[in-house]
């Protein structure tokens, strides 16, 4: 890589102090009040609009966005009937001449609660500890509205010239972002050229470096029901006669996975790995080694006086990277029909019903993937038991575009300048259906896909934390990024 980086005026330690600030003074202390609201995503509370959860962390955001006073800022929340609002600022340019649009994106809609948080900790009951603040939303993604606004102030301050800078921040991503393709079409004679997408709902190999998102999976879930009685019956009547709706269950998902190895089993779930995906992983996991699966929550048990840990499925770095990017997985994710073991009897089940959640490799079409799901599970049902599978949601994961010289020259210098290491590159398992759209949308962007999920943050699950430190120093490298945009 040959690009030359200029010299930006933006000052790297003014910035980290300025932004350090105001996360200290300001910010964090309204995550806090974020955190307290259970702002769940549509799927999660079907009467969101009558709890006003997330009418309520729209509101307080645009207040404090409001508050700040930069100059040249205006804001709007925006609600199309019956769907969840949106937040979107709109900041001028400075820069001379420039018609180029910088796209600011997060989320303010949240997980469901989720079991096994720690005694004294709780998904609606901030805490900070050791630079952590723990709490359901304020990693994923709370802070990015907050952040994104304090790297504009940074630039402001330091009167470093700057492109025009747009936020929008929706409500319906944890539920598939539904509700965001008519708001882009609403909005987008608004976008103007877009030139740099900046999205803050990703994650991080470590908090010792910036790392850019280079790839996403996509993901269909749905709910897949065995039925084989209209009612329970004793299970000493009947069992050996009527099989088990569980026994179904195992039979129809041995049609989609390999269940000894986990591989999915139709070939079109799987995709190859683009030849330059595959020598940034090995980068990466050069990086990260063995920290790639040492960092989730091993169950331990003991084991005849030794000390035992549950296994990955590889303990090889680069096999452990593609595994969790661009290989298809299946999840249980939830279940039905299962009575809770205090309350189980001696009775035969009717049905059983699972939850599945599929992660597809991200050159992999999610609608087609259902379909053939559907297939799949469906037909020739054992026993002509009564099988269904009713798709919940779809989206196409995303494989990021060429990265041009000045914005790998950015991303480099920006993380020199903050974690004093260059700027990893990482494919996340995750979905954001927000980037596909825009990459369809505005093809010539250049996409900054980051965030501050790093090792053991753990969003969706228990215990979610924002590591405060690293985010300062994402929000810091983000405005010198903006700053360095052509």
């Amino acid at each position: 890589m040959n690009a030359r980086i200029p010299a930006t005026l933006l000052n790297p330690a003014d910035t980290l102090s300025q932004v350090s600030s105001m996360w200290d003074e300001q910010i964090v202390s309204r995550l806090e009040d974020y955190i307290r609201i259970p702002a769940k995503s549509p799927m999660f509370d079907a009467d969101w609009a009558a709890h006003d959860y997330i009418g309520t962390v729209v509101r307080n955001t645009a207040q404090w966005i409001e508050a700040q006073k930069i100059s040249g800022l205006t804001l709007e929340i925006v609600q199309l009937p019956g769907r969840t609002p949106v937040l979107f600022f709109e900041v001028a340019a400075t820069k001379p001449a420039s018609t180029q649009t910088v796209l600011v994106y997060g989320h303010l809609d949240k997980q469901p609660e989720f079991s096994g948080w720690r005694s004294d900790l709780g998904p609606w009951t901030p805490k900070m500890e050791n630079g952590k603040l723990y709490g359901r939303g304020g990693a994923d993604d709370g802070y990015a509205a907050y952040a994104a606004v304090a790297a504009i102030q940074a630039l402001k301050t330091q009167k470093v010239d700057h492109p025009r800078v747009v936020g929008l921040i929706e409500t319906c991503e944890e539920s598939g972002s539904y509700d965001l393709l008519p708001y882009l079409d609403l909005l987008k004679p608004r976008l103007g050229e877009v030139a740099l997408v900046v999205c803050l709902d990703s994650g991080a190999g470590n908090y010792d470096q910036l790392w850019l998102t280079n790839s996403l999976r996509g993901m269909a879930s749905g709910v897949l029901k065995v039925e084989i009685l209209t009612e329970g019956i004793h299970s000493g009547d009947a069992s050996g006669l009527v099989p088990s709706s569980f026994r179904i269950m195992r039979q129809v998902l041995d049609r989609l996975e390999d269940s000894a190895t986990g591989r999915l089993l139709p070939a079109s779930f799987h995709c190859e790995v683009p030849a330059d995906r595959l020598a940034q992983a090995q980068v990466t996991a050069a990086i990260l080694g063995d920290e790639i699966y040492k960092r989730f929550p091993w169950a331990h048990y003991d084991c005849g006086g030794a000390a035992t840990l549950a296994l990955p499925t590889t303990t090889d770095p680069l096999q452990a990277l593609l595994n969790r990017t661009w290989t298809p997985t299946l999840s249980v994710t939830g279940a039905d029909g299962l009575p809770e073991l205090r309350n189980a009897g001696n009775v035969l089940r009717p049905y059983t019903a699972f939850k599945l959640s599929l992660r597809l490799p991200p050159l992999v079409e999610a609608d087609m993937a259902v379909q053939q799901l559907k297939g799949v599970l469906e037909d020739n049902a054992p026993y002509q038991a009564k099988v269904t599978f009713e798709g919940l949601s779809a989206a196409t994961g995303w494989n990021a575009p060429s990265t041009a010289p000045w914005f790998e020259a950015a991303l480099n210098a920006a993380s020199q300048a903050h974690f004093g290491a260059p700027c990893g590159f990482v494919g996340q398992g995750g979905t954001i259906p927000l980037m596909n759209m825009l990459s369809k949308g505005f093809p010539k962007a250049q996409m900054m896909v980051c965030g501050v999920l790093g090792p053991k943050s753990n969003a969706h699950g228990p215990n979610e934390f924002l590591h405060v430190p690293y985010a300062k120093k994402l929000t810091a490298a983000v405005a010198q990024v903006i700053s360095l945009l052509p």
